[in-house]
């Protein structure tokens, strides 16, 4: 079973920048990122292939976050600019059992979460 870890999480003051990183113990399928955010239910924000050549964003996350895969150094980014307090949340990193994402964030792998707070 894959291990998947995160780090990249902190206090980020709104409109500021922060890049979270999931380091996987083997090669695995699809990963992506889903947040959960206190008293709400868990959101898919983007996913990445097996390959890195394709990815899907939540549309919250267009047009600010960026996912990116590194194979070499078996990690996945997630690149967060334009930060508002909305996307206070716990960010998890997972895996898929299918090499793409398709169209829900259906996944059978977790980290255990990095925590992300956006506040003055």
């Amino acid at each position: 079973q894959p291990q998947l870890v995160e780090s990249g999480g902190g206090l980020v003051q709104p409109g500021g920048s922060l890049r979270l990183s999931c380091v996987f113990s083997e090669f695995t399928m699809a990963i992506g990122w889903v947040r959960q955010a206190p008293g709400k239910e868990r959101e898919g924000v983007a996913c990445i292939d097996r390959s890195g050549g394709s990815t899907n964003y939540s549309d919250s996350a267009k047009g600010r976050f960026t996912i990116s895969r590194d194979h070499a150094k078996r990690t996945v980014y997630l690149q967060m600019n334009s930060l508002t307090p909305e996307d206070t949340s716990v960010y998890y990193c997972a895996a898929k059992q299918t090499p793409w994402c398709g169209s829900t964030y259906d996944m059978a792998y977790w980290g255990k979460g990095t925590l992300v707070t956006v506040s003055s």
